[in-house]
């Protein structure tokens, strides 16, 4: 039982310590079960961290298989890195999948740099000071880690056709967001930036009807993002392209399956079936 302590103090003080690079979080929230499924990654990975970031992607997805989906899991006040690799929801996968092989290709899988890429990917500048330095929307996302390059939108180069983002969903029900309600001042912060989000130019979809045609400009590891047409929202759901043999299909954490799994229907099925699709973009892992 002493040693289980001393193992957790030890945990705590890592996740609370700076980086003497001055990057890495000051306010981590985590478990000591997230540092054991994390050196639990690095070993499965050792053998394959010289893939290319789209493969090593998909095969961190794939590590993830069966995890518990639970929605919710950074709403913590105050804001701070929630690092939660027990349970996930579509983004959270997909910033840890990110993450971790940024990680692995740095050179030193270290929790702690883990820790350091997962708050520059999922802030907008990279640093913490409150709920709006969070990239809410996956449009913005896609827009600020572009900025980093760590990612590319390739929508418009497999065929995608321009299309209208334009979004206020937050900033319409803050009542549904309990940092909103607690801190009324902050709607208007998230206001300005939807404002901004939908003045910018150049977003593309590729619409439902043209999947078919498309599928062959999309590789493994591209993150799949499923643009919406419920009024005020731009991106959904999120997923992982994972080809099984000719099928184009995605590893997603599914709030119907309940966990992280591949998705079993074909990516234009999957599509066709849910009827607030419109159509997807396609953002390629740098």
């Amino acid at each position: 039982m002493r040693k289980r302590n001393v193992l957790l103090f030890l945990l705590l003080l890592l996740c609370r310590a700076g980086d003497s690079r001055g990057q890495a979080p000051t306010s981590v929230h985590c478990t000591e079960e997230d540092r054991v499924i994390f050196d639990r990654y690095v070993r499965a990975m050792k053998t394959k961290q010289t893939l290319p970031p789209g493969e090593l992607i998909t095969e961190t997805a794939l590590f993830f298989l069966e995890t518990p989906y639970v929605a919710s899991t950074l709403e913590k006040e105050p804001e701070r890195l929630v690092v939660n690799l027990r349970e996930m929801d579509c983004t959270t996968l997909v910033e840890t999948c990110l993450a971790l092989v940024h990680t692995l290709k740095s050179g030193q899988p270290s929790f702690e740099t883990y820790c350091r890429h997962l708050q520059r990917i999922r802030y907008r500048d990279g640093a913490i000071r409150d709920y709006t330095d969070r990239l809410h929307y996956f449009s913005d996302w896609i827009y600020e880690n572009e900025r980093k390059g760590l990612v590319r939108d390739m929508t418009r180069q497999i065929d995608g056709k321009p299309c209208r983002i334009s979004v206020s969903w937050m900033s319409a029900h803050p009542e549904s967001y309990r940092q909103l309600k607690s801190h009324p001042r902050w709607v208007e912060v998230i206001r300005r930036k939807e404002e901004e989000i939908s003045a910018r130019k150049g977003y593309a979809m590729i619409p439902e009807a043209s999947l078919a045609a498309c599928d062959g400009g999309m590789k493994n590891g591209d993150l799949v993002c499923f643009v919406t047409r419920i009024e005020g929202l731009d991106i959904s759901h999120l997923g992982i392209i994972c080809r099984k043999g000719e099928v184009l299909n995605f590893i997603h954490a599914s709030s119907q399956a309940r966990k992280v799994i591949v998705e079993p229907r074909s990516l234009a099925r999957y599509v066709a079936d849910i009827r607030t699709n419109a159509g997807v973009m396609i953002v390629r892992p740098e």
